[in-house]
């Protein structure tokens, strides 16, 4: 670079700010054992202020405290020569620093101390120097004695009040108060200048006053001294002859006489223009006060410029410009304007800054390698510009030996191929009028071989897509070069995909899953070499896969937040919620289960964001969610009625808090304290949005009114009352309502009608007009007038005849309005004629349809209500024995001409007649109608027991069917066996002669096999429902010799007869409950009641009837018995009562009021094999009346 052309000074500065790069190249580690090992000279870490103030009451401690390598040893000089510290015993140097203590609370004087202390550091690399501390004793000297004559002053007349304090060091701070420490309060008319004096503008008769006190206040010495009261009396007008009086005395007077009105003059400063000197970066106060009448308002501006506006503050109600951290820009003129009503006045004060020496470039430490070059660069700059003196170990360099790797160039020191003689501490003294600056810059020749500063073998975790970094600090003299290599030393790293810092750390801008291995950094220089090796592990990044999500929940609901993470699996995330930014509260309603977060019960309390964070030991995330929680509403406040009438008033309120769910209505509601007091009622009901309705009010009625709000949620408290509002009464407006007529004995009119409410009878003294006329034969009516009642009986009327009613209410202001006529109906008799033309038609043999002429209305002598069918069995045609007969009734609603009578047993003999009733009572019979049944399928048989089983053979036992229907013709055995898998086998089938037969042997079967039997009764009509039983033949013949008949053994019989005793016991208890009025289910009809030759039908309307028995008039119904199985592995099939109470009127039955049949029969279910290869039975009973339904 030197070679090139150009001028001489170009590259000077070239080379410069060559050697200044250079010299920024190496810098000394922190690390302690690097400290420990290298030398380093002196360098002052700790000095006292130059200007050093002390309290003559404590000890004098003088700061120096430096560090280097050997530590340095410590001297003094004081005024410029050595200061033995031996030989003065106040004073002691504490241990291993150069901190002087000086002794004053011994007793030593603080005086004798005063002066110029500079502290030296020095050791075997080179010498550094403190500032030059001054040290001066704090003074607080007291006001000198003085007699203070009183002042008198004209009223509107400035008035200055002088302070002079005595001079102090630190200046004091000034303060006026009065005899009882109360400062005296400032303003625009009175304040304190900045030399402490208090400025009147103008004075008033109130500032009369003979303690007006200066105080000055040592912070330093923490004391406070006063000068003596100054008293002021101000005169007015009337106090002339006074003021005379008081001249005579020899008393000061101030004025002439009273001062009027006045344009303003400036009190501080003096004259029209002024200067200020400042230094930079001090603070700036300009002043500006002025007196005239009416008090001047001051305004400052700077000429030509503006006023700094985040540096300059006006104070002491604007007379006073104060601009902070004042730089070369503020100097110049200023101007404060004072200005009243009367008139202006400026004052200019040229302001110039002046700097103390400040730094440029602060001398900075300089380490380098043997034969490496340097740079000390010293620059400061201040007004005037300050001089620049080198010293090299606190001597002036032109003294100190020659170097010749150094060349000093005003501020700048240059070093070229240093040498390890080369290390000393460099001063540099920049100074001018104002001030002086004073640094220690030290050159320390190293040479090191390069040492890894980081841990070896270091873990560096970070997540993927983030950058990493992967420390290699070093330290070496020279500086050593570094180089990274990724998994051995084969593959250095290099591209854009990778940052090397200067300190050996390397980037890596974005880290993948590919990037984790092991990294090697390598330090090299003329010296020597070090490595240190890392390890990368990237890690998958924590991620939110379901956020938490809004919740909007109703009061002490529950709020359910879940935040489900995904993570790398080697690091555990740490799940923590937060409510508002801030840990959640100590709610036992709040719990945390894995990644949910539940709130139970929640308030209002409860609302807010919530914030679910994942934490692990490399990244984290979150995610957050808000909470409503909704209320039914507050309720409304402030009724108020307005706008009042005869029968309307307007109401207002105020809405209550809607607890974040909009108000969808109001509902007004009143009450009144005549008719129903206390007892609130519902008015009328107004949109959510409105706070005001009109309401529509009755006569006669004193309201009071309240209002509910409700929302989604729910409703509110009911508001608290209005005031009452009455109004004035009127005729009634309504007329009852509901008006009947109907009689209870054939010769009466029952006339009744709903009264009218308490509300609608709009005044005093409500009576009903009744009146009434046989229709279509009386043109007249008749008419009584009676109480407020709701019924009236008229007597003497024919039988079942229709009458016009009319009922109008009255009271003592009038007539509601003429009522409707309505139709009634006198008593009703008993029907005069019974049906006739009664005939029947068998359907099948368990149903019958009846037919009959119904009879003339004219006989009916009321409102038909319909026909009821009479009848009874008279006998069976099995037994051929007469029965006791049970008169059974099916009621058909309405004018009907036929029904069905469903529920008979087949193969019987039954009587019936029909019946025509109305709202008296049922007409005389009918003649009587036989009905005789067909044959029908029988019942199952009545138990079935396998016995005797032997290798190849068993018995069979069965009772006969319970219900034949028929005669019996004889049964159907079948039988098939089932194998270890529970699948059945082929199927058998015997048919058995009736005979008397109840028994049957099989032969032939498989040894040990497990069969299952079917067995059913069949007549004319076809097979009845069957039976099932498992049996299994034994495997020998031994085992066949110890089969004993269970049933014949004592103890099962003793069982048997214990067991029934309980039932029977029970079944009495249940009779008695059931005789004290308790309910019991009617059982569905058994088999037996079903007849499987009904085919499908078209459903008749009205052929049904309602059963009722003549025995269910007196007592309940009772209940069907059930079937139950024996013990002894027999099946018995249960039995049932030819009773068909269970379509009964009054009873729950199966067939509706018009007579349609709605009910169905069931049978008993059975447990019944897959029969794949049996051929097709005959109908179910059951399936057979459903197909009724």
């Amino acid at each position: 670079m030197l070679g090139r052309k150009g001028s001489p000074g170009s590259s000077w500065v070239s080379l410069v700010l060559l050697l200044v790069h250079l010299s920024a190249a190496l810098e000394v580690p922190l690390d302690p054992k690097i400290l420990q090992e290298l030398s380093q000279p002196p360098t002052i870490t700790r000095q006292s202020p130059k200007d050093y103030v002390i309290d003559p009451r404590d000890n004098i401690v003088i700061q120096c405290e430096a560090k280097g390598k050997p530590p340095p040893s410590f001297s003094w000089t004081r005024n410029g020569t050595h200061f033995d510290i031996d030989k003065d015993s106040r004073v002691i140097m504490k241990p291993n620093s150069g901190t002087l203590v000086i002794d004053i609370v011994g007793g030593g004087k603080a005086e004798a101390y005063e002066g110029e202390y500079q502290c030296t550091a020095r050791n075997d690399r080179g010498t550094a120097v403190s500032n030059k501390i001054v040290i001066r004793q704090s003074r607080s000297p007291m006001w000198a004695k003085e007699k203070i004559e009183p002042i008198i002053v004209q009223e509107g007349v400035a008035l200055v009040l002088r302070c002079d304090p005595p001079a102090g060091l630190p200046p004091p701070i000034i303060f006026w108060m009065d005899s009882l420490m109360r400062r005296f309060p400032q303003n625009e008319r009175v304040s304190q200048g900045l030399n402490g004096d208090l400025y009147f503008s103008n004075v008033l008769p109130n500032d009369s006053r003979s303690d007006y006190i200066c105080y000055a206040r040592f912070n330093h010495t923490q004391t406070i001294q006063q000068k003596q009261p100054i008293s002021v009396r101000v005169l007015t007008m009337d106090a002339i002859n006074e003021t005379y009086a008081a001249i005579s005395n020899g008393t000061e007077l101030s004025g002439d006489s009273p001062a009027g009105e006045r344009k303003p003059s400036i009190l501080s400063p003096k004259g029209t223009r002024s200067n200020k000197m400042v230094l930079r970066g001090q603070i700036l106060y300009l002043e500006c006060i002025a007196e005239g009448l009416p008090t001047p308002v001051i305004r400052w501006n700077k000429e030509g410029g503006e006023l700094p506006s985040n540096r300059a503050f006006q104070i002491n109600y604007k007379k006073t410009l104060k601009i902070i951290d004042v730089s070369e820009a503020d100097s110049g003129r200023y101007q404060c304007t004072a200005k009243n009503k009367m008139g202006t006045n400026k004052h200019t004060i040229s302001v110039t800054v002046k700097a103390a020496p400040y730094w440029i470039n602060e001398p900075k430490n300089l380490v380098l390698a043997p034969g490496e070059d340097g740079t000390i660069i010293c620059r400061a700059n201040g007004n005037p510009k300050p001089a620049v003196q080198w010293l090299v170990n606190g001597f002036p360099i032109e003294s100190a030996p020659s170097d010749v790797s150094r060349q000093l160039m005003d501020d700048t020191i240059m070093f070229t191929k240093v040498q390890v003689s080369t290390s000393a501490v460099y001063q540099c003294n920049a100074s001018n009028q104002h001030g002086y600056l004073l640094a220690n810059a030290f050159v320390n020749v190293l040479a090191e071989p390069p040492r890894m500063l980081s841990f070896s073998d270091q873990v560096y975790q970070v997540i993927a897509n983030k950058p990493a970094w992967l420390d290699c600090a070093f330290f070496g003299s020279p500086i050593p070069k570094i180089q990274w290599f990724k998994d051995g030393h084969g593959s250095i790293l290099y591209g854009d995909s990778y940052i090397f810092h200067d300190n050996g750390t390397v980037e890596i801008i974005i880290a993948q899953k590919n990037n984790s291995g092991t990294y090697t950094c390598i330090a090299t220089n003329t010296l020597g070499v070090a490595h240190n090796q890392a390890f990368l592990e990237v890690k998958d990044p924590t991620t939110i896969i379901k956020q938490p999500e809004y919740q909007s929940v109703e009061k002490l609901g529950t709020a359910v937040f879940e935040c489900q993470v995904k993570h790398d699996p080697t690091l555990l995330p740490i799940i923590i919620w937060l409510k508002n930014g801030e840990e959640l509260p100590d709610d036992s309603r709040h719990q945390v289960f894995g990644e949910t977060l539940t709130l139970l019960h929640v308030t209002e309390e409860d609302q807010g964001s919530y914030t679910c964070i994942v934490n692990t030991t490399l990244d984290v995330n979150s995610a957050t969610a808000a909470l409503t929680v909704l209320d039914r509403p507050d309720p409304p406040s402030d009724l108020e009625l307005t706008s009042p009438l005869d029968r309307s008033v307007q109401l207002s309120w105020i809405p209550g808090d809607e607890h974040n769910s909009p108000i969808s209505h109001f509902i007004i509601e009143y009450e009144e304290d005549q008719f129903e007091p206390g007892a609130w009622h519902h008015l009328v009901e107004v949109e959510g949005t409105k706070s005001t309705a009109q309401l529509k009010l009755s006569p006669y009625v004193n309201y009071q009114f309240r209002v509910i709000a409700v929302n989604p949620i729910g409703s509110s408290e009911p508001s608290l009352p209005s005031e009452h509002y009455f109004t004035q009464p009127a005729a009634p407006e309504d007329n009852p309502s509901n008006v009947q007529g109907m009689g209870t004995d054939p010769n009466n009119l029952v006339i009744t009608w709903k009264p009218l409410k308490g509300i609608q009878h709009n005044g005093a003294g409500l009576t009903y007009k009744v009146s009434w006329r046989q229709k279509d034969v009386d043109d007249e009516w008749t008419s009584v007038m009676v109480a407020n009642v709701s019924k009236y009986i008229v007597s003497g009327t024919p039988t079942f005849s229709p009458y016009d009613l009319k009922v109008q209410a009255f009271n003592s202001l009038g007539a509601a309005p003429e009522p409707q006529a309505v139709t009634g109906y006198s008593g009703e008799d008993l029907p005069l004629l019974a049906p006739t033309s009664v005939r029947q038609h068998v359907v099948n043999s368990t149903l019958a349809k009846v037919h009959w002429n119904p009879v003339p209305p004219e006989s009916v002598l009321g409102f038909l209500k319909g026909y009821k069918i009479y009848y009874w069995k008279e006998r069976s045609l099995i037994k051929q024995s007469r029965h006791h007969p049970e008169v059974k009734i099916l009621t058909f609603s309405g004018d009907k001409n036929h029904g069905m009578v469903p529920g008979l047993d087949p193969f019987s003999v039954y009587k019936l007649n029909v019946r025509v009733f109305n709202g008296k009572g049922v007409g005389p019979p009918s003649d009587n109608v036989v009905v005789q049944t067909p044959e029908g399928v029988p019942s199952s048989p009545e138990f079935l027991k396998i016995t005797s089983p032997t290798l190849d053979s068993l018995t069979l036992q069965w009772g006969p069917p319970v219900h034949p229907n028929g005669i019996l013709k004889g049964y159907i055995l079948k039988y098939q066996p089932i194998n270890s898998t529970h699948e059945l086998g082929p199927l058998v089938e015997i048919t058995i002669p009736a005979d008397n037969e109840t028994s049957w042997t099989l032969k032939d079967l498989n040894y040990s096999t497990r069969y299952k039997f079917y067995l059913n009764a069949y007549t004319a009509v076809g097979p009845g429902s069957k039976i099932t039983e498992e049996a299994i033949t034994v495997m020998d013949e031994a085992m066949a010799s110890r089969q004993v008949d269970i049933a014949t053994q004592g103890w099962f019989i003793g069982l048997m007869c214990a067991i029934a005793l309980l039932i029977l016991i029970l079944l009495i208890v249940c009779f008695i409950k059931r005789n004290k009025g308790g309910k019991y289910p009617v059982k569905e009809k058994e088999d037996a009641h079903a007849d499987p030759e009904i085919q499908p039908m078209k459903e008749d309307d009205g052929a049904f009837g309602e059963y009722r028995s003549l025995e269910s008039d007196t007592e309940d119904h009772k209940p069907l018995k059930g079937s139950r199985t024996s013990s002894d592995g027999t099946v018995k099939k249960g039995e049932s009562d030819d009773s068909l109470v269970d379509y009964g009127e009054g009873g729950e039955g199966q067939f509706n009021e018009d007579g349609s049949f709605i009910g169905q029969y069931s049978g008993k279910k059975e447990k019944e094999a897959v029969e794949g290869n049996e051929s097709s039975e005959a109908p179910s009973p059951v399936n057979a009346m459903n197909s009724f339904v």
